[in-house]
This record gives structure tokens, sequence and C-alpha cells, in this order.
């Protein structure tokens, strides 16, 4: 796990688009038990009866298998994912593995929606980190400011944008306490907390300043060409997104467009724009979108917290 954060890192990306990404994933496959495999491939065949099948199996062969507990919170059955996360907090070897395991829980709550729970889960593990900033300082703070970050991701896409913002300011202020050398530069913070921002003031209805954070966005990445290098993909996503949610549908429409083509493995860029679909009345597009999304959403974070409930109510399934 340290080697997939520096990584990550590296990258300037958050560790989860790490652990969402296709590579990643099918290298986990190859580890996988006969029973997590078979439930896989029922999942991706939306098969959800068998696959649930297939992962009590191996729950019952191992009983705090992590695997098993993401595909349960996957596939819904969230109560049974977390008995199995809280058995891991409980027995965990170190703190380190502790922490990895409550914010297992934390995630646990965002499929349900549950970002008061997801928050005070993230708080524990951003606890942690304190605990390493001596040790490992700009890694120490880095994740502070990521699990700030990924708290007020749940916060937003359960609708509650006071605490989105609160947490996204919070992410910006813990992560630019990274000491020198910095391996993640101002621009980077600056151009995340615009982003979120924006998408945030567009939810509230505030077209003005989510047009104003959208412009502050564009001057971080123009301003910083080796973070936009690594960045720029994500710019589409929040205009679209401001777009979407101040019924601009027209503009919803091209840029979230070329947001999934950057970002084809995101099941919430796909569900957003599945959302533009159906509000321009294009019911057979959106329902593939939603098909679409909901089949992509199979990984152990927020996008997929999201989108795999999301897209579940709206296909009926």
């Amino acid at each position: 796990m340290n080697t997939l954060i520096r990584f990550a890192r590296g990258l300037h990306l958050p560790l989860f688009a790490l652990l969402a990404t296709p590579g990643f994933l099918a290298a986990q496959g190859n580890q996988q038990s006969a029973n997590l495999r078979e439930a896989s491939e029922l999942i991706r065949a939306g098969k959800t009866t068998e696959a649930l099948t297939a992962v009590r199996r191996e729950v019952t062969a191992t009983p705090t298998s992590a695997a098993a507990a993401n595909l349960l919170d996957v596939l819904g059955v969230t109560a049974e994912a977390r008995a199995i996360w809280q058995q891991r907090i409980d027995t965990a070897a170190d703190p380190a593995a502790k922490a990895v395991a409550q914010r297992a829980m934390a995630m646990s709550y965002a499929f349900d929606g549950d970002s008061a729970n997801t928050v005070k889960y993230e708080q524990l593990v951003i606890a942690y980190w304190v605990t390493r900033e001596a040790a490992e300082p700009q890694n120490a703070f880095y994740q502070q400011g990521e699990m700030a970050n990924e708290a007020a991701r749940v916060c937003i896409d359960s609708g509650d944008l006071a605490a989105a913002e609160l947490w996204y300011r919070k992410g910006t202020e813990l992560g630019l306490k990274e000491p020198e050398p910095k391996t993640h530069p101002k621009s980077l913070w600056d151009y995340r907390l615009a982003h979120a921002l924006g998408r945030v003031a567009a939810r509230r209805g505030d077209k003005a300043e989510a047009q104003r954070q959208i412009a502050v966005a564009r001057k971080a990445l123009d301003g910083d060409p080796s973070m936009a290098a690594q960045q720029e993909r994500y710019f589409p996503y929040l205009v679209g997104y401001v777009a979407l949610y101040t019924n601009d549908l027209k503009t919803a429409e091209t840029e979230l467009t070329k947001a999934v083509a950057a970002n084809a493995s995101d099941p919430f860029m796909t569900s957003q724009l599945a959302m533009t679909h159906e509000k321009l009345g294009q019911a057979d597009k959106a329902k593939e979108l939603y098909t679409k999304a909901h089949g992509l959403a199979t990984a152990h974070n927020p996008p997929a917290a999201f989108a795999r409930p999301f897209t579940r109510k709206k296909l009926g399934l």
C-alpha cells in the first residue's frame, strides 16, 4: 500500500483514483479467490443475486475478507460489509492497518449516502496521519488533505453542501501544511479547491460564483503546466457539472461528453452525462449511460459509492 501511495502522489492523483484504474483492478483480480472472481464476473454481467451468493460463500470461508466486504458494499449489502469492517478495525495489527479499515468503513457509509458517518471515520484516519507527521511529514500532510477532500466529496454527493465546503477548505488547509521540499505544489491544492467550490456553488444555484471558480481553476492549470499535465482531464468535468446544475444542458452535454472520454472508467462522470440526457428528454441515451455507469461502479471509492446506488434506482434494479 505504501508503494501505491507513493505512485499516486507522483502522479498528483488521489489514491482512490489509482485504486479504480483498470490495470490495478486487473492485477488484484489475479489474486482473488475463486468465489470473488466468480462474484466479479457476475457483477459485470449484471447478475446481482448470484454475485451476492458468491460473495457470501467467500465470507463463510474468510470471515474478515476485505475484498468480500468491498463487494458487499458495491452490491448494496452495506450492513453485512460494515460488520466485516468493524472486525478489521477491532483486530487491526497496528495503527496503520486500523486506519485502512477505518477508511473502508467511511466509504461503506458513503454507499448509503450517510455523509455524517463518512466524515466521522475519515476524521479517525486523519488523526492517524497526524501521528505520522514527524516520521513522514510530506506524506502525512498530503494524506490528511486527501482524507478531508474524500469526506467532502461524499458530502457534496449526498447533498450536504455546507459540510462539503467546510471539508474541502479543510483539505486544502491541511495539504498546504506539507513542508518543503513539497511533493505536491500549491497550484494543485488551489486547483482542487476551485474545482470543488465551483461544483458547490452550482449545486446552490449560484451561477456567477460557479463561473468565477471555473476561471480560478483555469488560471491554476494555465499557471503550472506540470500540474496541468495530470489535472487537465478533470476540467471538462467541472465545466459540465456546473452547466448541468445551472441548467445549461447543451454545454453540460458537450463538456461531460469530453469528461467521459478523458475518464472512461469513472462511473460518476458517466452518471452525470446520463442525467444530462435525461433532462434533455433523451430517455434511450440516458438509460444506455445509466447502464454503463452502473457497470463501471465496482470500486470502493466515492465515484462508485454515488453512482452504484444512484444508477440502481434509475434503472429500477
